[in-house]
């Protein structure tokens, strides 16, 4: 059985907002404001994720003249349901509980 590999907690982030609309298409700047991610985190991530076959990518024309053409993402079929197991999967944490002190 082949081994699953670890998933850094940043990828969750960008695998779950991903997921939440699966089908559309994202463009990274959004996905930076969307998870909280600085472009240098999230870029690699992209950039692995289609390199494994997760994402699927492509340059959109410019909306006006003058503008950059903009690399947008989705997720394959694949990448979701990948995606979905990881997602499924992670731990839960639990909030901590306090004890309370008794005052006087």
């Amino acid at each position: 059985m082949p081994r699953r590999t670890n998933i850094s907690p940043q990828t969750l982030r960008v695998l779950t907002q991903l997921v939440t609309r699966r089908d559309a298409w994202h463009y990274g700047y959004a996905l930076a404001r969307e998870t909280g991610l600085p472009s240098g985190t999230l870029y690699p991530i992209l950039i692995r994720l289609a390199e494994q076959g997760w994402l699927q990518t492509k340059w959109t024309e410019p909306d006006r003249p003058g503008a950059p053409p903009r690399h947008i993402y989705r997720l394959t079929r694949a990448g979701a349901r990948a995606a979905a197991e990881r997602i499924d999967s992670r731990p839960r944490t639990r909030p901590v509980l306090r004890a309370r002190t008794a005052r006087a």
